[in-house]
């Protein structure tokens, strides 16, 4: 619908009417005709009236104005004097108004196209529509059809050229009288009140029409000169009529009453023309908020992230803190990696007593069996029928034997120290979770390339400065750690949503326990290979996060410390859910603005975000220790995958606004996960479990 719109208003005010005035100004056949002409009947014009004698018509084009039309029509109903207003239909419907004030002031209506171009230098096709368009308009406006017609850059018939009969010709042909002036105001060689006044008033007794403007031209100061007009040619005996009445016409043969059917359909077009600008203003006004919010977002989210690296670093100095820990793993159907993930929890340099529970969900692939026959003595399996994430979650804690709670999918591979880096921050007693630092380890590919950049960027940056804000939402379900009490607090994991480590974070922090980011707790994950895959994870993140925010909605208004309540939430209502609900339609009006706009305030702004995400992820890929090479990648990441994190999040939406309750959706397993910088103690075990160094 919004694509309509935006073309509808595109085509109707930008790009109809996009043509040169005609050069072609050799012979002017018709230079001692009279201004108003109809058919000859041989694809040509001529004359339709006697010499008007002292009879004057004046005409005003380009309206109407909301500013110069009505002080015109203000002199015009002082005066007495009857007028003919050859109207841009574009500028009517933005002032209907005004239009149907003319017509109950008894003045006559003339079709001046709809966007005003150059009839001679547009195709046939396009000159039809203008003056179709034009017509409907003013059905729908003042309920006639208009059947006289001004082409636009036309002034008098010594002007006319050869190109110009032909063409306006086909225009009589179909039944409209072409109208153009005697007396031609517009004299931008004389500029002032005088020599309006003086164009508009002859030397001799001859009348006819005369070429004023009240949208365009010389509006100030044909305003100015009117009642000078008026005036001088009523000294000189001239009297004024409407065009009709210079050929003896009546009213009713110029302005016809239209039939209901093209009343309707005119006022249907009015009315979606009303609709197409006021969408493509509001999109104006979404796009201007929205990159002054990314541009703030942007800027905070740097300045916060900076001052989490030196907090890090800090951290760092202190002495370590090992206390024993439990590494839960909920695994269903996970054969593929599920070997190689427990090794590298079975072989992490941690100092203290740790243990490693493989929740078997109810695997139809053998996943507790291989695990087993791997024989690790820190390592148990526990079985149960399949009962969701959530509820494995929840039985590998009431097994674990520890304290401090490490929950690990079943696809991930630890670094040898990123359990000693993941627990770390528990050594304040107030700290009920925290995040690791989660790597896509399949990055091979373009669309891994532009995961593991969006890992960086998007998430590290996010915890940094969720962390210096104090309200981390989300920790990670391939590395995050969590402290007993703080889960027994919120009643253990819980299966009403699919996004269980954003329900659990939140639930955490609305509890008045911190949470923190521990960047350099590094666990290896295999990414969706292919769209669809993508697409179905997303999704079910999207799905999740809306659930989340929806369960704990109460947190914004929850009293005392409303850390999560009042910048969790928000935040990620905001920067989640409703900027990608609005990003396509700023996507749309870049196209808009480049077909119909000038394209270089949109290119510049393009250019201007890319430039900014590059630093901002230059600066991310640096404090993460990752190589900048893939940021090749990043301007096509733009175009390309962020519409579609854009479209997955309003897939959700629709999904939650129909009621439905979408099924977890496991993904594929390639095992194809590539480790960078590991122990080289750990190469040739690691090596033999399929995980390339």
């Amino acid at each position: 619908m919004v694509v309509v719109l935006l073309i509808v208003d595109g085509v109707t005010t930008k790009t109809l009417g996009i043509a040169g005035t005609d050069s072609e100004t050799a012979n002017a056949p018709l230079a001692s005709s009279q201004p108003i002409f109809v058919s000859d009947g041989h694809g040509g014009l001529v004359s339709h009236e006697a010499p008007p004698g002292k009879r004057m018509a004046l005409t005003f084009d380009d309206g109407p104005n909301p500013i110069w039309t009505p002080k015109i029509l203000a002199i015009l109903e002082r005066e007495h004097v009857p007028a003919t207003f050859f109207e841009i239909a574009a500028n009517a419907v933005r002032a209907p108004w005004l239009t149907q004030r003319i017509v109950r002031d008894g003045d006559e209506l003339g079709n001046h196209t709809f966007t005003h171009p150059d009839l001679a230098g547009i195709p046939r096709w396009e000159r039809s529509l203008q003056i179709d368009m034009a017509e409907s308009a003013f059905s729908g406006i003042v309920g006639m059809r208009i059947r006289m017609v001004r082409p636009p850059y036309s002034s008098t018939p010594d002007a006319i050229t050869p190109k110009q009969i032909r063409t306006w010709g086909q225009i009589a042909a179909a039944g409209y009288m072409v109208v153009v002036a005697n007396y031609d105001t517009d004299d931008w060689t004389q500029p002032g009140v005088d020599s309006i006044v003086a164009a508009a008033t002859p030397q001799g007794d001859q009348g006819g029409i005369v070429l004023m403007h009240d949208g365009g031209g010389r509006r100030a100061e044909t305003v100015a000169a009117l009642p000078q007009i008026i005036a001088r040619l009523r000294r000189r005996g001239f009297q004024f009529v409407t065009v009709s009445q210079l050929v003896n016409l009546p009213r009713s043969a110029v302005m016809v009453p239209a039939s209901t059917s093209q009343r309707l359909r005119g006022e249907l077009f009015v009315g979606m023309l009303a609709v197409s600008r006021s969408v493509t203003a509001v999109l104006q006004v979404v796009v201007l908020a929205v990159a002054l919010l990314v541009a703030l977002r942007m800027l905070i989210v740097l300045a916060l992230a900076s001052a989490q690296v030196r907090r890090t670093r800090r951290r760092a100095q202190a002495p370590a803190f090992t206390p024993p820990v439990s590494i839960l793993v909920p695994a269903f159907n996970e054969a593929v990696g599920i070997e190689r993930s427990v090794r590298s929890l079975a072989g992490s340099r941690f100092p203290a007593r740790f243990e490693v529970l493989v929740i078997d969900d109810g695997s139809t692939d053998g996943t507790a069996d291989l695990v087993e026959a791997l024989g690790l003595a820190r390592v148990r399996v526990l079985r149960q029928a399949n009962r969701g994430k959530s509820a494995a979650l929840n039985a590998g804690l009431t097994a674990a034997k520890h304290d401090i709670v490490v929950t690990v999918d079943g696809d991930t591979v630890f670094e040898p120290d990123a359990l000693m880096h993941v627990v770390a921050p528990f050594r304040d007693a107030d700290v009920g979770a925290v995040s690791g630092n989660t790597k896509v380890g399949n990055r091979s590919g373009l669309l891994g390339r532009w995961q593991h950049i969006e890992y960086v960027m998007a998430f590290s940056l996010d915890r940094r400065m969720y962390e210096m804000l104090d309200c981390m939402p989300t920790v990670p379900g391939a590395i995050g750690a969590f402290r007993r009490a703080a889960l027994v607090d919120v009643g253990g994991f819980s299966g009403a949503t699919l996004a269980e480590d954003t329900d659990i974070t939140l639930a955490v922090g609305i509890a008045g326990w911190r949470v923190e980011y521990a960047s350099d707790a590094r666990a290896w994950t295999e990414a969706p290979s292919t769209l669809h895959a993508l697409w179905r994870q997303r999704t079910r993140w999207s799905y999740g996060t809306l659930q989340s925010l929806w369960k704990h909605r109460g947190a914004f208004w929850q009293r005392g410390d409303g850390r999560i309540g009042r910048r969790a939430l928000p935040y990620m209502l905001v920067f989640q859910i409703l900027l990608p609900l609005a990003a396509p339609l700023i996507d749309l009006f870049a196209i808009y603005s480049i077909l119909f706009l000038n394209p270089l305030p949109i290119l510049a702004f393009w250019l201007a975000f890319n430039a900014v995400q590059f630093v901002l992820a230059w600066v991310a890929l640096g404090w993460d220790g990752e190589s900048r090479k893939p940021l090749w990648s990043l301007p096509l990441q733009q175009i390309v995958y962020r519409q579609l994190m854009y479209l997955v999040v309003v897939d959700a939406i629709l999904v939650a606004l129909m009621g439905t309750r979408l099924r977890w959706h496991g993904l594929t397993r390639t095992g194809d996960v590539t480790v960078e910088g590991i122990g080289a103690g750990l190469r040739e075990e690691v090596t033999r479990n399929n995980v390339h160094v």
